[in-house]
């Protein structure tokens, strides 16, 4: 077992993931429920539970890095994630009624790099974010939690947050690198059919 202070084991400051409950397809850009904001929790319960460890097991068959909960088309705000900041350390997180901090003015720098979305499968297009972002909100047991981070934890906590806004990446581009990121997603279809990730196993 990897001592708990090398980089191999990741940070869980309010707790580990929930064990990954069932896989299930994943929604896709265009679906209503991808393209408005997201009911807020109110019901910190069994079946909120239920819901973040199926969106756990969904996330990492689909070999992402977070997923919010209308990425498997409920209308909850409400991601997770497990995901590396640029010194490559990991850190794993539940968060519901997120809501974004973001540098401003002298301290604002921007990260010009490739991003993708596991609701748009295949695809990755260069997208330029803050490099630095912290989130708040509230775990599964309701009680308050805060996430921070550099590089792509950064992305993935701005990326996220989006999503139980209604927004997905694809809104924040210019119109020629959109159209770049529908060839390329384009080009993969047939690699992710509807049901994707479900049957995706770690061996595969």
């Amino acid at each position: 077992m990897p001592d708990s202070n090398t980089p191999d084991t990741p940070l869980a400051p309010h707790g580990p993931l929930p064990d990954p409950g069932t896989v299930r397809p994943m929604t896709r850009w265009g679906t209503p429920v991808m393209h408005r904001p997201q009911a807020l929790v109110t019901s910190y319960d069994a079946a909120l539970a239920r819901l973040a460890a199926d969106m756990v097991a969904t996330m990492r068959a689909a070999d992402g890095v977070g997923l919010a909960a209308c990425q498997i088309g409920e209308d909850v705000a409400m991601f997770v994630f497990d995901c590396p900041d640029e010194t490559g350390r990991h850190t794993v997180g539940v968060v519901c009624n997120p809501t974004l901090t973001l540098p401003e003015g002298k301290d604002r720098r921007l990260d010009a790099d490739d991003e993708g979305c596991l609701s748009f499968p295949g695809a990755f297009v260069e997208c330029a974010r803050p490099d630095w972002a912290a989130v708040d909100g509230f775990g599964l047991d309701g009680e308050p939690v805060h996430f921070e981070g550099t590089g792509l934890l950064a992305r993935c906590l701005q990326h996220e947050t989006d999503h139980t806004f209604g927004t997905v990446f694809g809104d924040r581009l210019a119109t020629k690198a959109l159209k770049k990121l529908q060839k390329a997603h384009d080009k993969l279809v047939d690699d992710y059919p509807p049901e994707w990730p479900v049957g995706v196993t770690s061996e595969s």
